[in-house]
């Protein structure tokens, strides 16, 4: 089966090897920099976006709509790729992170959303999938009243996976690049990221362990979101491999204390690849995927000497939304 794709990763996202970290933590890790994939600050999600936006293109859809937390990379990037495509974005920010100053509802994702003339419509709750989808799906039949032509990029599982679509290529394309990977450290979060990956990669036939460092759900809970991705994504494409379930390695020590946080391990994680290689993570999804490595190397479950790819999944825009946070980590003095 084929399917519709919007060019909106035009150019290879580069494997760099980071060899300060390596020498602290005895492997040989390298980044994949898909922080620099897309548009406006792009992103794993960009990759995800050229599937669900060709899609909406083959439906000759003028506006798009798509739900995700009040400051989602999703829903920033979507803004930008579908003004680029020359679509109306309509975002739902959902209310996901307890505790948040004005700041976090005013900057970083926001912002830029705003800035890229998206319209912004609000869902009480962050734990509601499929809620958040049926708000999307009654105001597409509103905009569809109004003679536009809408499409609806959903969230909840029971929908057709396609931004898996988008890491199954990152796979080929990383095993283009270099394949001799024996680990590769990722975000699970929606599960696409993760599971298209992992499907990419044995679909190679490439053995090398994903493990996905969990973002929003803990271990068992996203154990068995990532198996119904899969399975998803199997019935969507001969190309997608049948993963058994013992292929499905998750981490989650770097959760707590919850979606949109910054714990301590996430913190560390952020000052160990800011003052060793000079690169930055992001509080809520890169941050808490890196935060993996030093500690299954730490257990053994990363074996000294390995080969390592880490995947930048971007994300530096909501940097901006959590600098009380980032504050109270990273005091002055």
């Amino acid at each position: 089966m084929e399917f519709a794709r919007a060019e909106l990763v035009s150019a290879v996202t580069p494997i760099e090897p980071l060899p300060n970290l390596s020498a602290l933590l005895g492997i040989d890790l390298h980044i994949k920099r898909d922080d620099l994939a897309g548009t406006t600050m792009g992103g794993n999600k960009s990759r995800q976006l050229e599937y669900y936006l060709g899609a909406a293109q083959a439906a000759q859809a003028d506006t798009v709509l798509i739900t995700g937390a009040v400051q989602s990379n999703f829903v920033r990037t979507s803004a930008a790729s579908a003004a680029k495509l020359g679509m109306k974005t309509i975002v739902q920010l959902e209310d996901r992170v307890p505790d948040v100053d004005a700041l976090y509802g005013s900057n970083g994702n926001v912002l830029l959303s705003r800035l890229l003339g998206a319209e912004v419509m609000y869902y009480p709750s962050g734990e509601d999938e499929a809620g958040a989808d049926a708000a999307l799906r009654e105001r597409a039949a509103q905009e569809r009243q109004a003679g536009r032509t809408p499409y609806v990029i959903p969230l909840a599982l029971g929908n057709p996976p396609l931004g898996a679509l988008g890491y199954m290529r990152a796979a080929e394309e990383i095993l283009q690049q270099d394949s001799a990977f024996d680990v590769v450290v990722i975000a699970s979060g929606s599960g696409l990221t993760h599971a298209g990956m992992l499907a990419g990669l044995r679909a190679s036939g490439h053995n090398a362990r994903v493990i996905g460092s969990c973002v929003r759900r803990d271990a068992q809970q996203q154990r068995r979101r990532i198996r119904a991705v899969l399975d998803a994504l199997a019935e969507l494409t001969a190309h997608a491999s049948q993963v058994g379930d013992d292929d499905i390695m998750i981490w989650d020590g770097a959760l707590t204390p919850g979606y949109g946080q910054l714990g301590p391990p996430a913190a560390e994680a952020m000052a160990m690849m800011a003052r060793t290689e000079g690169l930055v993570l992001d509080p809520v999804y890169t941050a808490k995927v890196f935060a993996a490595v030093p500690a299954l190397v730490e257990s053994g479950e990363i074996t000294k000497g390995s080969r390592v790819l880490f995947v930048h999944t971007g994300g530096l825009a909501s940097l901006f939304a959590y600098q009380s946070a980032l504050e109270n980590a990273f005091p002055h003095g």
